[in-house]
């Protein structure tokens, strides 16, 4: 097996075509590839759910809630246009954000935003990241629930539309704070949940917001490191006790996304109650798993930490996956197919 620091192993070629642009017409039309145990692939789709998931299994949904964080302005000298996508709050209604054209938008530099409002832009805080803050003190929270725009992912080459405000959140959203939405959810309606919980299987939630590092490359310091931008989660003692019910009767405990695996994991081992926090937790071959069974998840970029996730919890066996799924045409990333991957050998 590819050590994990081995940035060329977890690479493949994927051409334009293939990477969904739009959300299709329902969520649950959406392909499923199903890794079955022998190793062999079944193509279905996200409307077998109900037919995967057992009355004693538990699904475990991140009801985390996008917020319309990229702003667009104008550079007070010159007019130059200026995208700004905020991350992370942080002291004195100040935010890290992600700006373009970075080079030419350093420390000192006003912005005028869309609607009137003026930003500045404070101080570098490394990795591409700004500090910024609106003059007067106003909050760029309020700013942007009112006048922001979707953060679609720079993979989809377009202009977001009133069509992603609802199909770029998940249906069960309720907790506002990540910059990109955790798409292995965006699979889920009303009606597919109801026919779920008709089944007897539990949903149980985790809260984590997505940040900045979803559209940052990995750099060479996480992959020493071993961790990632830490990102803001909350498992309550309400979701621990329905895993350990779960597992107290044979049960399956399915991750929906790889935010709510790594909400799971940065579980203590002997957890009996909720936590919250930060986790930079970087799940890589050799993790081992102690609460999740099942993994539900979306295909991911290559050479992302979010791929290296998916090896550490199937093996090598994903690049079978993604080449059947490049053959049969699948749709990748956000608004694409799915996955469905349930460990060989459950620890």
């Amino acid at each position: 097996m590819p050590h994990f620091d081995q940035f060329d192993s977890y690479d493949f070629t994927l051409s334009e075509e293939r990477i969904a642009q739009r959300p299709l017409p329902r969520r649950r039309d959406a392909r499923l590839l199903i890794w079955e145990r022998e190793g062999k692939f079944c193509d279905g789709a996200i409307r077998d759910l109900p037919r995967l998931l057992r009355p004693s299994d538990l699904l475990v949904l991140n009801d985390t809630k996008v917020f319309p964080a990229r702003l667009y302005g104008r550079k007070k000298r010159g007019g130059a246009r200026v995208e700004v996508l905020l991350t992370d709050p942080l002291a004195d209604e100040s935010w890290s954000a992600l700006v373009r054209p970075g080079r030419r938008l350093p420390p000192g530099t006003e912005i005028e935003l869309e609607g009137g409002p003026e930003m500045m832009i404070e101080e570098a805080l490394g990795r591409g990241l700004r500090r910024v803050r609106l003059t007067g003190g106003a909050s760029a929270l309020d700013y942007a629930v009112h006048h922001g725009h979707v953060p679609l992912p720079p993979y989809i080459r377009r202009s977001d539309d009133e069509r992603d405000t609802e199909r770029y959140q998940t249906i069960f959203a309720r907790e506002r704070g990540s910059v990109a939405a955790p798409t292995a959810g965006l699979h889920f309606d009303a009606e597919l949940l109801d026919e779920l919980r008709r089944k007897g299987v539990a949903c149980a939630f985790v809260t984590l917001h997505v940040g900045p590092g979803t559209f940052l490359p990995l750099s060479e310091e996480e992959l020493k490191r071993g961790s990632l931008h830490a990102e803001r989660f909350t498992v309550p003692s309400e979701t621990v006790r329905a895993i350990l019910e779960c597992k107290r009767w044979g049960g399956r405990v399915v991750a929906v996304g790889t935010t709510a695996c790594r909400s799971l994991e940065s579980l203590p081992a002997d957890a009996t109650e909720g936590v919250s926090g930060t986790t930079s937790l970087f799940i890589r071959p050799g993790h081992r798993f102690r609460w999740v069974n099942v993994l539900l998840t979306n295909f991911h970029l290559p050479r992302s930490s979010l791929l290296i996730l998916v090896a550490a919890f199937a093996g090598e066996r994903w690049r079978e996956a993604y080449a059947h799924a490049l053959r049969e045409g699948y749709r990748f990333y956000s608004y694409g197919d799915a996955n469905w991957i349930e460990r060989s050998h459950p620890q």
